[in-house]
């Protein structure tokens, strides 16, 4: 199985290989009623990890560990979750914790937030932080993953600063890249103004004209700089392709993106 641990390994030396997962969500068509068989199809595709979004947190322990064991056969891992805020509170902070270590992942993101001010996204910086100290004593970071919205000014500030000013540097900033183009953001300025917290990255596309149904690779993200920003300054650890489309099918299109990747990237 490729551990968190030997997936960052994998930071070392020159070329610097991050592996290459999908997020979930990209076939939630198919996942959420079959996750056996997605993970199947995604490993024969090449992919190489996973982050399996909060479907998994209403199935029985029992499902979850049948999961882990597929994902050690199919030997891959899963680098990440994405959970709902109500986990990440202290009424069920163990229960993400226990459910988090039976999977592998070593990175709980917060998915979205809810909140609707500014006040309110200092609270969801607390919240993030105090987490983050009980998931330390489990070996596992807190994280937040942005959307379009935290990109956009709210009373003059975009949210995004707010949490990453008001959260300690081991709170990981998931950078969804694609949704950082579409609210006006700069994915390669973001990056360097927050060195290595970056560890994290969804690999979205996002154009103009097909907005969130492009493909990796069919957009106007500048992804050549980004890359290079995540492993220079970022401190990126995994890399995550995400589509969030519907107009083609799912299982084709991330098959596409992560072929488009590897010609990008290499």
């Amino acid at each position: 199985m490729l551990t968190l641990a030997a997936a960052s390994g994998m930071l070392r030396g020159a070329s610097k290989r991050i592996p290459v997962g999908l997020e979930m969500y990209s076939v939630r068509d198919r996942f959420k009623t079959d996750p056996e068989g997605s993970l199947q199809a995604i490993a024969k595709m090449g992919y190489q990890t996973v982050e399996i979004y909060d479907v998994f947190y209403s199935w029985p322990v029992e499902r979850i560990k049948s999961i882990r064991a597929l994902l050690d056969d199919l030997k891959i891992a899963c680098v990440s979750t994405h959970n709902g805020a109500s986990a990440f509170m202290s009424d069920g902070l163990q229960k993400t914790i226990d459910l988090n270590g039976i999977l592998g992942s070593r990175l709980v993101v917060m998915a979205s937030s809810g909140a609707k001010d500014l006040d309110g996204w200092k609270r969801v910086a607390e919240t993030l932080a105090k987490a983050g100290e009980r998931f330390a004593a489990a070996n596992l970071r807190a994280g937040f993953h942005n959307h379009d919205k935290e990109f956009r000014p709210l009373e003059g500030t975009r949210p995004i600063d707010i949490l990453a000013a008001n959260t300690p540097k081991s709170v990981v900033l998931q950078l969804d890249v694609g949704h950082c183009v579409a609210g006006g953001g700069d994915p390669v300025a973001f990056i360097h103004a927050n060195p290595g917290r970056i560890r994290s990255l969804h690999l979205k596309e996002w154009s103009p004209e097909k907005q969130f149904e492009a493909l990796f690779g069919d957009g106007i993200v500048p992804w050549k700089k980004v890359f290079d920003a995540a492993e220079k300054t970022g401190g990126a650890e995994s890399y995550l392709i995400e589509w969030e489309g519907t107009a083609s099918p799912s299982f084709e299109s991330v098959e596409k993106c992560l072929a488009a990747y590897k010609k990008i990237h290499g």
